[in-house]
């Protein structure tokens, strides 16, 4: 059971930007290895990556996968698809899991990819590659399609919904954003605006958002809590 991702210990990690794909191709010894990459929230969806190259790629030897799901890296899994045990599918776990995605305080490497299935197809060449070959193959083709990823870094926030009249929630919704908050977007009814607001879920990042909100409108404006949910935003490029 994929674990659920507003209960994770995490507040952050990073993903594939939604929509996208990252691509590597690599021949070696004229066996050609095709590395795909997809965002992915559950196995189903991990694992429907790993049918849709079967099917589009019926002529390969080799469909090996991995994939990291949760917040929390909690769920971790990997083929090797008939090629020799621990030469494919660990490799690729591996170059997703031990991916550098940033810098924390102290200089640390950040390591925190998760949401990410990868297959990479292998047509055989005639020629054996062996054991350290393939492991440098599988590994090598996961870590190219990588450095062309678009990333992103989804953050847990909570949500929450501003009244506000017509107005005056055109200049707040500028004002908001204009301070770093995550406007959402603002619906219009026949009684008066709502602004949606995605807020850092720290208790110091709130308070601080409370106080803008009542500086903004002059005491009147009132957050009404709507829920928890993950939120993308940029990934910064590792240091």
């Amino acid at each position: 059971m994929d674990p659920d991702p507003l209960l994770s210990r995490a507040t952050g990690y990073t993903t594939l930007a939604a929509g996208t794909e990252a691509v590597a191709e690599l021949e070696i010894k004229r066996s050609r290895f095709l590395a795909v990459l997809r965002r992915a929230g559950t196995e189903a969806e991990a694992r429907a990556l790993v049918e849709e190259l079967r099917r589009s790629s019926h002529d390969a030897r080799h469909h090996c996968s991995a994939f990291v799901l949760g917040p929390d890296r909690d769920v971790q899994r990997s083929s090797d698809d008939g090629e020799p045990a621990g030469t494919a599918g660990l490799p690729m776990l591996e170059a997703l899991v031990l991916r550098r995605t940033g810098t924390a305080a102290g200089g640390a490497d950040v390591t925190d990819l998760s949401d990410v299935s990868a297959v990479v197809v292998r047509w055989f060449g005639g020629t054996l590659l062996g054991a350290g070959g393939l492991v440098r193959a599988y590994s090598d083709a996961v870590s190219q399609a990588l450095d062309g990823a678009q990333l992103v870094r989804p953050r847990r926030q909570r949500l929450y919904r501003l009244p506000a009249s017509h107005a005056d929630a055109g200049r707040i919704e500028n004002e908001l954003r204009a301070t770093g908050l995550t406007v959402l977007g603002t619906s219009y009814g026949a009684a008066g605006a709502e602004l949606g607001l995605a807020l850092p879920d720290d208790d110091a990042a709130l308070a601080a958002a409370h106080s803008r909100v009542a500086a903004l409108t002059a005491g009147t404006g009132v957050l009404h809590p709507d829920g928890v949910d993950w939120v993308d935003s940029p990934a910064a490029p590792p240091a």
